[in-house]
């Protein structure tokens, strides 16, 4: 294959992470995630900080950072939502970007989109009732989310260092081999890759 065509055939995915804490273990997981797909993935981190709380009468006049959201959305071959799980559920950023980009009618950014939930926590359980939760609020919203495999990811210390990069050899293989199921699925069910940059 020439070497021109490699960036060509990767990936471009929307990350939004259900985060905005500095220190967030969901954000940190996200770069490791990075780091362990530059073979196949270009990942674009969505903004949904600034995201005004889902107001219907704001589409008179949509904020910038609305468009932006669905725009960064509609160009990525698929999506790929890690979210904390706050009270046995979601968090309230992510569930409110999935609003706004589902909106307004007729325009769902997320539609058709190969998808994929994932999520860590210092728990055992790393986040598997939140996922279970967007999981279902995903395929409502039109996503095409992968099922298997799925990674309730328990962050434990020093397993992600400063670099990002996952330290336990095991671990690294077991996720390297989750993005490649996730690179597979979306071949399946998406488009096709983005064309280069």
């Amino acid at each position: 294959m020439p070497l021109t065509t490699i960036w060509e055939l990767m990936h471009n995915i929307a990350v939004i992470v259900g985060s905005l804490r500095a220190g967030s273990i969901n954000r940190k997981f996200a770069h490791a995630l990075e780091k362990l797909g530059t073979d196949k993935f270009a990942f674009n981190h969505v903004r949904v900080d600034d995201l005004p709380l889902y107001n219907e009468d704001l589409w008179e006049t949509p904020p910038e950072s609305v468009l932006r959201l669905k725009a960064d959305i509609e160009r990525a071959d698929a999506v790929l939502l890690i979210t904390p799980e706050y009270n046995r559920a979601p968090t309230p950023i992510i569930i409110n970007a999935l609003a706004w980009a589902s909106r307004p009618k007729g325009r769902n950014s997320w539609a058709g989109k190969p998808a994929s939930v994932i999520g860590t926590s210092g728990g055992g359980i790393g986040t598997a009732v939140a996922q279970s939760q967007l999981r279902s609020v995903a395929v409502i919203m039109g996503m095409v989310v992968m099922g298997q495999p799925e990674v309730y990811f328990q962050t434990k210390p020093d397993l992600i260092d400063a670099e990002h990069t996952v330290t336990d050899e095991k671990t690294r293989t077991f996720l390297a081999s989750y993005l490649g199921k996730f690179d597979a699925w979306i071949n399946r069910v998406g488009p096709g890759p983005a064309p280069k940059a």
